[in-house]
């Protein structure tokens, strides 16, 4: 599903030969732009979830990349994906 939404994102926006106004074009450029920038935001995050699966398939999820620790619960409730503890987050 999400790979559905990203490659929907990615397709060009038909600008079409209607276009009168310099406001109009500026308005579809400005969508397109939010449109790329929405689709690497998915495709980030997907990567990101991938990470971690393959972290849960080697037994190493939830732990620290930086220092080695657990993850606090706490992050991983709000972040499954998260890579740092607390701590490294913070730079601490």
């Amino acid at each position: 599903m999400v790979s559905a939404e990203i490659a929907g994102d990615e397709r060009p926006v038909d600008f079409g030969s209607d276009i009168d106004h310099d406001d109009e074009a500026t308005d579809k450029s400005e969508e397109v732009g939010n449109q790329l920038a929405a689709a690497q935001a998915l495709k980030d995050r997907l990567n990101e979830i991938d990470i971690a699966l393959g972290k849960i398939k080697s037994g190493s999820y939830g732990i620290c990349e930086k220092c080695g620790k657990p993850i606090e619960h706490e992050i991983l409730a709000i972040d499954p994906e998260s890579r740092f503890c607390k701590s490294c987050k913070l730079g601490n």
